[in-house]
């Protein structure tokens, strides 16, 4: 039998005492826990749990999965800006990792799309869609915030609207002139449609607290205030632009060419099941959605997204 480490208790006992807590009490405790497991770590049967279909065809297992998964990476993604976030000065080095890690995560989201794009059968899919909606994955919440979390949120404005954007507008006023309003909303008439109301009345105050959390603590706003020798570094340079362009074209161009396969497979172009108009909202070059606009050239944004389908 392995002796015990004395001084290892005493660790423990500092621990545990630091905390105001009573060492003993939790040494005891050991004695009647149980081993841990990987189900129980992973909480695997919960997890396996949570794929309900609402229709008879197998594919819809596929499209709910890897939706599922997606929100998962998501997370991911939120997990390490909001490191980056709470960082006073946040090193050239930690900064750069962060973002490659992101941007990786970006990647995968890319590349999964053959998942969804070779992946489920496409009468299959133009059957069992009819019963999803009018859900759409245009309300992913996470999405939005990752996106309030990388820049500053006047960047995510309809481009339509910057022009005449009022002075100190407000978070909620401006919540109205965010581009994926494209999506869901008449702004002549300023009539929306159920999917993008639905979604406004469960977030609306998450995405205002996200906006003012945010904005002296996203991505850009760390960046400009690091010393000006960090913000000459090329690698870190290298890693915001590859993080921009892969968030903001090349996932977002997957997506698209996703959704032409099944929207497009009759020869008809079809609504998404939430009834927006996808190709406006999706494609890059209507919108020129742009994290880090300073970094990049004037004909670089010019040409940003077109040419790639």
């Amino acid at each position: 039998m392995s002796q015990i480490d004395n001084q290892l208790l005493e660790k423990l006992a500092e621990k545990f005492t630091s905390m105001g807590q009573n060492p003993n009490v939790h040494l005891e405790g050991l004695l009647y826990g149980k081993p841990l497991t990987y189900w129980d770590y992973i909480q695997t049967d919960a997890l396996l749990g949570l794929q309900i279909q609402r229709s008879l065809y197998p594919d819809e297992m596929v499209f709910i999965m890897y939706h599922q998964v997606n929100e998962l990476l998501f997370k991911m993604i939120l997990w390490e800006i909001d490191q980056i976030a709470a960082m006073d000065q946040v090193p050239v080095a930690i900064f750069t990792d962060k973002l490659q890690r992101i941007s990786r995560y970006f990647d995968m989201l890319t590349s999964s799309f053959s998942i969804m794009g070779d992946g489920m059968d496409v009468e299959q899919y133009n059957k069992f869609r009819n019963s999803l909606a009018p859900a759409s994955g245009f309300q992913s919440a996470q999405y939005r915030i990752i996106e309030f979390s990388s820049t500053d949120w006047i960047n995510l404005i309809d481009k339509r609207f910057i022009a005449k954007l009022e002075e100190n507008i407000s978070e909620e006023s401006a919540l109205e002139l965010m581009y994926w309003q494209a999506a869901g909303k008449n702004f002549q008439t300023g009539e929306k449609t159920y999917l993008l109301d639905a979604f406004e009345k469960k977030y609306r105050q998450i995405f205002v607290k996200a906006m003012k959390d945010y904005e002296k603590t996203n991505l850009w706003q760390k960046f400009v205030r690091l010393p000006q020798e960090a913000k000459e570094n090329p690698e870190l340079i290298a890693a915001m632009k590859h993080y921009d362009y892969t968030v903001n074209v090349t996932w977002v161009i997957g997506h698209y060419k996703t959704a032409v396969k099944y929207l497009e497979s009759t020869g008809v172009t079809k609504e998404a099941t939430g009834g927006s108009d996808w190709k406006k909202y999706m494609l890059p070059e209507y919108q020129k959605r742009i994290f880090f606009p300073e970094l990049w050239t004037n004909e670089e944004k010019e040409n940003w997204g077109k040419g790639l389908v």
